[in-house]
């Protein structure tokens, strides 16, 4: 169990930035802003940034969103996309994550993070993450 928190807490999520560059590159989707927590082992999880994707911010302060419409977590069980991509600040405490994971219970979550490669980097970088399976 505590290695599942670990994986749960270190694979928590990475930021959507925009990219400023003069190559046309396709626009990144409005989301909340968090301080992703830096996971060595996250992959490269392009889907996020997907228009049609799901993503699930919670903030330092506990605050959740569906997008950028702000929600109670008990809601995000209604959500209809089958992979929800869940970013949480790095200092949000764990049972708040908990909390969301538990209403997502049954869906592909995907865990966004920030990879030690692009900490340092001030472009747009692609999302990184890791898929959590909460059985039923």
């Amino acid at each position: 169990m505590k290695l599942f928190i670990e994986v749960c807490v270190v694979g928590s999520i990475l930021a959507c930035v925009a990219v400023a560059q003069q190559s046309p590159k396709p626009a990144l989707q409005k989301g909340v802003s968090v301080q992703m927590p830096v996971a060595p082992h996250a992959v490269d999880v392009r889907a996020a940034d997907e228009p049609n994707a799901t993503v699930v911010a919670i903030t330092a302060e506990g605050k959740v969103f569906a997008g950028i419409q702000p929600t109670e977590p008990d809601a995000l069980s209604r959500l209809s996309a089958e992979t929800v991509y869940v970013k949480a600040d790095a200092r949000v405490p764990f049972q708040t994550v908990l909390t969301v994971l538990d209403a997502l219970r049954g869906k592909s979550v995907v865990m966004l993070a920030a990879s030690p490669a692009n900490v340092e980097r001030a472009k747009g970088v692609p999302p990184y993450g890791m898929k959590v399976i909460v059985s039923r």
